[in-house]
């Protein structure tokens, strides 16, 4: 475990590491801040150093969802990441050069932001010594003070669905293993929608009994994902945010809406604006993603959605270090 020290030394040369992230889901229902789900939806990151900064310190080059639109310099996500977490170890930056390949889609509440900043702390913590390394449980509090909660973060690095809470000193998180059967299926619309505009939608308190529903909820939820998905549908069901939210995001609320009344534990995914279906066998799951694109293709905006079936990521982020 580091010592948290001034820096002292910088982070070796002639090193690569490969990072392989899921995406997810989080606010998992009546689950806010706390419920988040790993999918089978991944991104790559290669990091090499070298001996010095060169004239180019940072390299970068990206391919995938993304790939248009973030930066291509030392503000990237990850870099921001790598050097935070080598500062907070005690050590300084070598040159990098960062190749990712992402297909997780950006800003549509599938934890794009979340897995690039895993990925970026795994690489950072692996190319350093292993004396120096933060522990699972630093990596886990950088990594959600950055995101600002962890109910994305925690099932990107150990898959399943995360349990996660704020311990007074910090978060902590439990992965739970989540039925086989469960297969998610998702409808990722064309445009994007910003995490701060969401939660900035949110009022500063609820009520007790809104409260009290999405506790129960939240409990017959994990109930549902580990013992019995006969109770999906009913423990999906929120008091607590996504009405409020509705109105950024109307056309998923009302896709979501209508995937309920027809009787599919749906919900919207993170901070939206992607529409989540938790469903009981590929049977079901073939039916929902009926259900949404008929949905859609009556409402004429079939052509602005992804409808996808997915898996639940079992395991969370990989990593591989070896010597150039």
């Amino acid at each position: 475990m580091s010592t948290l020290s001034a820096p002292s030394a910088q982070v070796a040369g002639g090193q690569q590491v490969t990072v392989q992230v899921p995406g997810s889901s989080g606010n998992v229902g009546p689950g806010f801040d706390t419920l988040g789900l790993a999918l089978g939806l991944y991104d790559t990151l290669v990091v090499s150093t070298h001996e010095a900064p060169e004239a180019e310190p940072v390299r970068i080059d990206v391919a995938g969802e993304g790939a248009d639109s973030v930066p291509a310099d030392d503000t990237h996500l990850v870099v921001q990441v790598m050097m935070k977490l080598w500062e907070q170890a005690g050590w300084t930056s070598p040159g990098i050069e960062l190749r990712a390949e992402n297909a997780i889609p950006h800003g549509r509440g599938l934890g794009s932001s979340a897995a690039a900043i895993v990925s970026g702390a795994l690489a950072a913590n692996a190319l350093l010594p292993e004396t120096a390394r933060l522990s699972d449980g630093q990596v886990l509090q950088l990594c959600s003070d950055l995101e600002g909660h962890p109910d994305n973060v925690a099932p990107s690095l150990n898959g399943g669905l995360a349990i996660s809470w704020h311990a007074g000193t910090g978060y902590r998180t439990v992965k739970v293993d989540v039925l086989p059967q469960v297969i998610p299926v998702v409808a990722i619309p064309a445009s994007a929608l910003s995490t701060d505009t969401a939660r900035a939608l949110l009022p500063h308190s609820v009520s007790h009994q809104s409260a009290t529903a999405n506790s129960g909820r939240t409990a017959l939820l994990v109930h549902a994902l580990t013992k019995d998905p006969s109770y999906l549908l009913e423990g999906t069901e929120d008091s607590l945010h996504q009405g409020y939210r509705a109105s950024a995001m109307l056309p998923s609320a009302t896709l979501m809406q209508g995937m309920r009344a027809k009787g599919f534990a749906s919900t919207i995914s993170g901070a939206g604006p992607t529409v989540l279906t938790l469903t009981d066998g590929p049977q079901q799951a073939e039916a929902a993603a009926a259900a949404l694109l008929e949905m859609l293709e009556s409402s004429g905006t079939a052509q602005d959605w992804r409808v996808n079936e997915l898996k639940v990521a079992g395991e969370g982020a990989k990593v591989e270090v070896h010597q150039r």
